[in-house]
């Protein structure tokens, strides 16, 4: 229902994105999109390039007036750092006369953990330039602007998707589970604009900044991990008949695919290994039985979960509970102190190249993966509520809403 396609090299001219399968008459805020590429940019540890780049995305197509049209909708983000790379990175087989920035030699020694090797092998490129400018976590870039489109179409009908870091360097929230969504999700947009690195626990947070510090001056790099919160959705998303409709699995292929994520997790994760089924399966209990208090009950639902464990998802089905995903990021490959490799032009030892970097970009990576959730939402949402246009979603929508209200209040009856 919902596609998206993106292109570009991170010292390219531009980042495009493109977007199509939107209904039509759908408000949009380029703001709003300018916030959220803002957004990607911060976190406590990023590196020089997001002090170059101040990112904006060009609507080039699919709005009109402020609405969508129904069509696909472009989108233009270009690269400022591109007027120091046109000696290198031009399109062209010459540069052109006089091109601006230094030519910059070829990338012979590959970086362990990056798509460097496998990719020059893949492709048969001699220069890993040509393979780590589209690697580059640069591209998320434009997932995130057309994310935030995928974004205002839930907001449309009051979705909330946020996201917080509560694992880095090994210093953690202890059970963030144990946060109830929707508190938390309150709690997490209160946070304000310059928080170092979007962590609710204050003294956790200040742990993780000294262990960045640490990590900088030792030439080392850090990883972590964020949960994204999605609240007040509609029982119903995705479906269990097939394998590549659970929501599920959309949802782990769409967090796996940001770079650096090497694990996801949905509700209690990996921890559902460890417990036995009375501690991970959540009861289902009237409204009076749910020690969270009425303000915790999922809307029109006429039924209550004590707990969340199956993080809003049930079957590949969301059932109404917020829903809870987890993303864990590994260190990034480029280390200012680099580990061993080898120079593929001269097969000798070498250490491994050097890149323009970030010691930590996991508050960067719980924004990304806000972004990948939306679109994997908005895609489900409109594959249940399908309709050309936003009057005729919302009277689908509405239409649901009264059913499950109606089939509670039967059933009591």
């Amino acid at each position: 229902m919902l596609r998206f396609l993106t292109a570009g090299e991170s010292h390219g001219q531009a980042l495009v994105a493109i977007l199509e399968g939107l209904p039509a008459g759908l408000p949009i805020d380029p703001d709003a999109i300018t916030a959220d590429l803002r957004r990607r940019q911060g976190g406590y540890g990023r590196g020089r390039r997001m002090v170059i780049e101040t990112d904006r995305a060009e609507i080039l197509s699919g709005v009109r007036k402020g609405e969508t049209l129904g069509g696909p909708i472009a989108l233009l983000i270009r690269n400022k750092d591109w007027d120091n790379w046109q000696n290198t990175m031009h399109v062209a087989a010459q540069p052109p006369e006089n091109a601006p920035g230094a030519k910059r030699a070829a990338v012979t020694r590959p970086r362990p953990g990056h798509a460097d090797l496998a990719g020059v092998l893949k492709y048969e490129r001699d220069d890993i330039r040509d393979i780590l400018e589209r690697a580059s976590a640069r591209e998320t870039t434009a997932r995130v602007a057309a994310a935030a489109i995928a974004r205002q179409l839930l907001a449309h009908f009051e979705i909330d998707v946020v996201s917080h870091i509560f694992n880095l360097g090994g210093v953690s929230i202890p059970n963030p589970l144990a946060l109830d969504a929707y508190t938390l999700v309150d709690r997490i947009k209160a946070l304000p604009d310059d928080s170092p690195l979007r962590c609710v626990d204050p003294e956790v947070e200040a742990r993780m900044v000294a262990e960045i510090d640490k990590a900088r001056v030792a030439g080392d790099t850090l990883g972590g991990a964020f949960e994204v919160i999605a609240r007040n959705l509609p029982p119903g998303l995705g479906s269990h008949v097939q394998w590549d409709r659970k929501l599920d699995g959309r949802l782990a292929q769409a967090i796996m695919s940001i770079p650096a994520i090497k694990a996801v997790g949905i509700g209690l994760g990996p921890r559902v290994a460890d417990l036995p089924g009375s501690q991970v399966h959540d009861e289902i209990v009237l409204p009076h039985d749910d020690p969270r208090g009425a303000g915790s009950l999922p809307r029109d639902m006429g039924v209550a979960r004590p707990t969340n464990n199956a993080g809003g998802l049930e079957g590949g089905i969301t059932n109404g509970e917020p829903l809870r995903v987890t993303g864990y990021m590994k260190p990034i490959s480029t280390l200012m102190k680099p580990l061993r490799s080898v120079d593929l032009q001269t097969m000798e030892d070498s250490p491994a190249a050097i890149e323009r970097s970030d010691v930590c970009a996991v508050t960067a990576a719980g924004v990304i993966g806000e972004a990948m959730v939306c679109l994997v939402l908005a895609d489900a949402f409109l594959e249940k509520f399908g309709g050309d246009s936003i009057a005729e979603i919302t009277r689908n929508v509405a239409h649901m809403r009264e059913s499950v209200r109606a089939r509670f209040e039967v059933r009591r009856g």
